[in-house]
């Protein structure tokens, strides 16, 4: 952006809002400590560092006065789109509101695009409608609701002023639970890559990568999601050595990467939606306001029905 002449302060807006527990009813504040907490508790980054970060982006934009336009980038996938609405509901609110703000949406990913594509984009760039933050208000206000069919009501509406935001919430809604056999679906994608031969913690994340719409997912929380998938008791994949999958934290070994993977019979099982994988996992996992806990009846998801089910 530098190098294509885009002036003024750049912040980075980074937070993984598609995992771990999202009040969206908190202030901006509030809810920064909270995912500051979740990210340090599951070694995705240092609690000073994270916090830090946090502190600075929300202090910048708190803080307007010097500014005489704010432009929103972002993309189309789910790690964004969340982001994206997390700010919009921000300025619809309180002194914010009075911002002139324009944004930006690549239909793809902004790193591959050239200097004259982000100038060109820059240059005709649209202010925010009404219509946007109105609809920016009710989805994050439905991503942090504890009941998950709010988004599916707001979903049954037009959502045009923001386009790639179904699409985004709807990939969201794949993550609960399959009534098929319990798993997610980004849970079931990885068992499905180890079993047809990507092997390596790195050969799984990029054959799970192909399978999205519009890929969303980082490495680090991958990992975790072999890593929940595995334990010690009645796990679904291990090393090949009956080990339990063990994610790293912010440094990505190379042994970690070159490790080699394998279903057990019990995780065929489960693939095969022989056994329910939320009847055997002890781990606690939460999308949005939605707590998802083990052995307990909840919400799932029915990828026939293409809809939440409450069992």
């Amino acid at each position: 952006m530098r190098e294509a002449g885009v002036e003024g302060t750049i912040i980075a807006w980074r937070d993984v809002l598609h995992e771990g527990p999202v009040d969206s009813s908190l202030p901006l504040e509030e809810l920064s400590k909270q995912r500051a907490r979740f990210i340090a508790g599951n070694n995705w980054d240092d609690f000073a560092h994270v916090s830090g970060d946090f502190s600075e982006r929300d202090r910048v934009i708190t803080h307007l006065d010097e500014f005489g336009e704010v432009v929103l980038w972002f993309e189309d996938d789910l790690y964004d789109q969340l982001q994206l609405i997390q700010l919009l509901d921000f300025f619809s609110r309180g002194a914010a509101k009075k911002k002139k703000l324009s944004v930006i949406v690549v239909d793809g990913y902004i790193p591959p695009l050239s200097v004259a594509e982000i100038k060109k984009l820059e240059a005709k760039r649209p202010r925010v409608t009404a219509e946007q933050l109105e609809l920016a208000q009710r989805a994050w206000k439905a991503f942090g609701s504890k009941d998950p069919t709010s988004i599916e009501k707001l979903l049954s509406a037009p959502t045009s002023a923001l386009p790639y935001l179904a699409r985004a919430l709807t990939r969201h809604l794949e993550e609960f639970p399959s009534v098929v056999n319990g798993l997610s679906r980004s849970e079931r994608e990885a068992l499905t890559a180890v079993r047809d031969g990507h092997t390596t913690p790195t050969q799984a994340f990029l054959e799970v990568a192909k399978q999205q719409e519009s890929i969303f997912l980082g490495d680090l929380v991958f990992y975790s999601y072999l890593e929940r998938l595995s334990g010690d008791e009645n796990p679904l994949i291990t090393l090949q050595d009956g080990r339990p999958v063990v994610a790293p934290s912010t440094r990505i070994s190379r042994e970690f990467v070159e490790s080699q993977l394998t279903l057990t019979p019990l995780g065929h099982d489960v693939l095969a939606g022989k056994k329910d994988w939320q009847e055997i996992n002890t781990r606690t996992r939460w999308l949005g306001g939605v707590e998802i806990a083990p052995g307990k009846k909840g919400w799932r998801w029915d990828p026939t029905e293409r809809r939440l089910r409450s069992k």
